[in-house]
């Protein structure tokens, strides 16, 4: 693994790209970068992005960068990667995890 700082606090992992066949060439055919899509993504939305991800969705190379936000909300802002336009931001929902117990 790689790390790569982007801004004060921001640290990114960058994968290998043997990790899966293709992502060599969506990673060469997107002209904007990650860095790029990390910035656009915190000018939107404030907070600490935690993850940012190259994916082909409805023949559309988009980058998903999820910022958790100061009120401990998840937000997942969709950019295109080819032109570096927001597409959508949107909330993720988590749903928590109970642990029941028999008495």
């Amino acid at each position: 693994f790689a790390a790569l700082m982007v801004a004060a606090g921001t640290m990114i992992m960058i994968d290998h790209v043997s990790a899966e066949p293709n992502k060599f060439e969506k990673a060469v055919s997107a002209k904007v970068s990650i860095v790029e899509a990390i910035t656009t993504a915190s000018g939107k939305v404030s907070g600490a992005v935690v993850e940012a991800k190259l994916e082909q969705k409805h023949d559309r190379l988009i980058w998903e960068v999820e910022v958790v936000t100061q009120e401990k909300q998840m937000m997942e802002v969709h950019i295109d990667a080819q032109t570096g336009t927001i597409i959508e931001v949107e909330a993720e929902t988590v749903k928590s995890k109970r642990i029941h117990r028999r008495h």
